[in-house]
């Protein structure tokens, strides 16, 4: 062979060598993706990781005495990998899984053992490795389920994995749940103090890896978060829990007494204008009602006659009228219109009496005479009060005021002024109506309502709310004082003295009975009324102020019969259970010279008991036993220490400590009586033997 074919023969050998490993790898290419391809897409898969939010646990939601009334509890939704590192020999899986079936029938009760057994066995089949067994599962019912065959191989090798999420629940179920209100995900705005409040409360999200398995399914890699996220700050509200519960309870009976449609009750604190209780309820069947609408600070309204006291504070603080100045409560016409009072007429009577019997006539008359000519003059004193504008409260919903003024295009010259003067042609919450009362019983100071004290983190304060003021004087001290002393006749003399008054404690307040408008018809629809009373107590001494509102009863609807006695009885609750209000206890201070007395004998556990009293007492000296010393300065604790040979002195003590004093000394020893040592057979100081006898007398 020569050299030209040795080389051709080599490229050839070459060449072929060539395409054969092509024809291989394009043979393996194929294999690798038709024949191979869902094995190798599955591995893909289960090696895809990432990381995932983990939602922070909430801060809790307190009331003011200190009781829970929002928190976050951990729920678990519980899946298995039937092919986890422990369960993964088909002879162990196989032997355990019937133990397993029976124990999950036992536990949830929703299938039988039969049912479970085929449902992991068929998922084992499939190689599902995320298989969904129960959802909402409690922290204590998983420590349970931790135990069951194959789980309990190991927390990780056994297959269980339990995905946190948390659940927030309300402790005391339907109280205040509108004014804690609740987070949506599909609500951009939050409810109540949860929404107001969501930054605080909703905490920082932790990261948890995951890695993506067969199907698509990402399942957590670890039980625990990689980056743990950090729990919501606390709130301190200002509600009171057994406040609220009465508010709650005496409004919604009065709304079954009255068939009414809906109503709202407010309590508030005078000095802070703290909320104590917020309760609303809405007719959803006959007799049962349910928290569905924030009344008190959304529900804007015509106010009827709870406005008049705004009335009658302009006309007195602008002199136009006295306390005494006499007005006609007959029919008043105004250009073909006529204001009239629902109990008729009273005849001629002073502005305080037409005010106790609530004379819409009267007041109608008093506001158009006095400022027909400046109709500005009234109105400038609304808004002055700020009646016109929000109180940019703590939690979001307020409603806008509506208060009107000559510049209006709605305004009329001839029947707005007169209107407005017993609370119609203008729209206010419950909540501003009562704030209003709420300064003249705190003496002209007019505060916000507040709804939150504090925020806490980990039980430190981070943020501190205090009473805001809007106004330190709404009006002068004298007409200030003209109008409690009206107030309080509402009660003693007027529209409230039947069914508010008690003889026990003073009351201020004043009934309100409003037509309401239909919402498509108007005034010209079929009749509905708001009956409510706002008010105050004890008069003389004010610390609660409190709003009721019950809308369209159908059982009568005088707002003394349908909202007085809601009213009265949530007061009455409060001042029976508030010792400060009627008995001031003074205080007993007691001096480190005046510390009340006690036996003598050892020292050291009298001063345990002492201290733990906060009591710092006088002693003479630092030694084991003592005497008491009585001394016109009081009870003074001097040193007593006893001598070998000698009888010791136990008066004053008390049995235990004696007979362990005379015990040590060799005393044979007689008791008789009871109490402490009064007398002792032989004098203190006296010389002693052992075995000699001794008789100590106890009274």
């Amino acid at each position: 062979m020569n050299i030209r074919a040795n080389i051709l023969l080599r490229v050839y050998l070459a060449f072929g060598l060539i395409v054969l490993l092509a024809v291989a790898v394009l043979i393996r290419l194929c294999d690798v993706q038709y024949i191979q391809g869902d094995k190798w897409r599955a591995m893909a898969d289960s090696l895809s990781t990432k990381y995932i939010n983990v939602e922070a646990a909430r801060g809790n939601i307190y009331s003011n005495d200190g009781s829970l009334l929002a928190t976050s509890v951990p729920e678990y939704e519980l899946r298995m990998d039937l092919y986890a590192g422990g369960i993964e020999d088909d002879t162990f899986f196989s032997l355990k899984v019937d133990s397993l079936a029976m124990k999950l029938s036992e536990f949830f009760k929703d299938k039988s053992p039969k049912e479970y057994a085929r449902y992991l066995r068929i998922a084992r089949r499939d190689s599902v490795r995320y298989l969904l067994i129960k959802r909402k599962v409690n922290y204590q019912d998983l420590k349970t389920i931790r135990t069951f065959p194959l789980f309990n191989v190991g927390k990780y090798s056994g297959g269980l994995i339990a995905v946190q999420q948390n659940k927030r629940i309300l402790p005391f179920k339907s109280l205040a749940a509108r004014t804690i209100g609740y987070k949506n995900e599909n609500v951009k705005n939050g409810v109540g103090l949860e929404g107001a409040y969501l930054n605080y409360i909703n905490g920082e999200s932790g990261k948890r890896l995951v890695q993506r398995i067969a199907g698509g399914v990402w399942v957590p890699v670890n039980d625990e978060a990689e980056v743990a996220p950090k729990e919501g700050s606390d709130i301190i509200s200002t509600i009171d829990i057994n406040m609220q519960d009465l508010a709650q309870s005496a409004l919604e009976k009065a709304l079954i007494a009255s068939n009414a449609d809906h109503g709202a009750v407010i309590l508030m604190e005078v000095a802070t204008g703290e909320v104590r209780a917020v309760a609303n309820y809405t007719k959803v069947g006959p007799g049962e009602y349910k928290e569905k609408f924030n009344y008190a600070i959304a529900g804007n309204q015509d106010p009827g006659s709870t406005f008049k006291v705004a009335s009658y504070m302009a006309l007195l603080e602008d002199k136009k009228v006295d306390t005494n100045t006499l007005v006609a409560t007959g029919d008043y016409r105004i250009k073909g219109h006529t204001i009239r009072d629902s109990h008729g007429s009273i005849g001629v009577v002073t502005v305080k009496k037409a005010f106790e019997e609530s004379s819409n006539a009267a007041v109608a008359y008093l506001v158009n005479n006095a400022y027909h000519d400046n109709q500005e003059q009234f109105t400038d004193h609304l808004y002055d009060w700020q009646l016109n504008k929000k109180m940019n409260l703590q939690i979001p919903g307020e409603a806008q005021p509506v208060v009107k003024n000559p510049s209006n295009k709605s305004w009329s010259k001839t029947m707005t002024l007169p209107q407005m003067a017993y609370g119609y042609e203008m729209q206010l919450t419950p909540l501003k109506m009562l704030s209003f009362y709420n300064a003249i019983a705190n003496n002209g100071r007019y505060v916000t309502p507040i709804f939150v004290k504090e925020i806490r983190r980990l039980g430190n304060p981070i943020e501190q709310f205090k009473t805001t003021v809007v106004n330190e004087k709404i009006c002068s001290d004298k007409t200030l004082k003209k109008m409690q002393e009206m107030l309080e006749g509402v009660i003693t003399e007027g529209t409230g003295r039947g069914n508010i008054y008690n003889p026990l404690y003073r009351i201020a307040g004043k009934t309100g009975t409003a037509q309401v408008a239909d919402a498509n018809k108007g005034y010209r629809g079929k009749r509905q009324y708001q009956a409510s009373f706002c008010g105050y107590f004890p008069a003389d001494k004010p610390k609660y102020s409190l709003i009721v509102v019950i809308n369209d009863p159908k059982n009568g609807y005088y707002a003394a019969q349908v909202a007085g006695p809601p009213f009265r009885e949530i007061a009455d609750r409060i001042y029976a259970s508030d010792m400060q209000m009627y008995n001031s206890v003074a205080d007993h201070l007691v001096g480190n010279t005046k510390s009340p007395e006690a036996k003598a004998g050892q020292t050291k556990p009298v001063k345990r008991v002492y201290n733990a009293f906060g009591i710092k007492t006088l002693y003479a000296a630092k030694s084991d036993y003592f005497n008491s010393v009585d001394t016109s300065n009081g009870l003074v604790y001097e040193e007593y220490s006893s001598v070998k040979g000698l009888m010791p002195n136990v008066v004053g003590m008390g049995l235990k400590d004696a007979l362990y004093l005379l015990g040590n000394s060799g005393l044979k020893t007689r008791v008789t009586g009871s109490g402490k040592v009064v007398g002792q057979s032989l004098a203190a100081g006296t010389k002693i033997g052992k075995g000699l006898s001794v008789q100590i007398e106890l009274e």
